[in-house]
């Protein structure tokens, strides 16, 4: 079975896209990556990345926007999803992990490729 790559983006790639990833890292048939959208972010966003994902979740509207200004073209075909899930909430935070989960389960089981 492919695994389905999902990629989550936030700005700084600090506090929630990190721990998106370590939410859904070990899930069976699931391969996840967390990249932020600034230049200042601990793990850019590359060409790369949005190639390699089957599913992209954003935090917030900006992230997409900016991902729509930075790589227009490559996320052209690519699907993606807005959590609004605001830059409240420090790494690992057991509210933050709750919202990802509430917010993204349904979205990623949805995207499962039928086997």
């Amino acid at each position: 079975m492919t695994p389905l790559n999902v990629l989550f983006i936030c700005s700084q790639n600090q506090w929630r896209s990190p721990t998106a990833e370590k939410v859904w890292h070990k899930t069976e048939g699931i391969s996840v990556r967390s990249a932020g959208t600034s230049r200042r972010a601990r793990k850019r966003l590359l060409v790369k990345d949005i190639q390699w994902a089957d599913l992209i979740l954003v935090m917030e509207e900006k992230h997409k926007s900016r991902m729509r200004a930075d790589f227009r073209d490559e996320i052209q075909y690519k699907e993606i999803h807005i959590l609004d899930i605001p830059d409240e909430y420090q790494y690992m935070d057991p509210e933050l992990i709750e919202i990802i989960k509430e917010k993204t389960e349904p979205l990623i089981f949805n995207s499962q490729p039928e086997n």
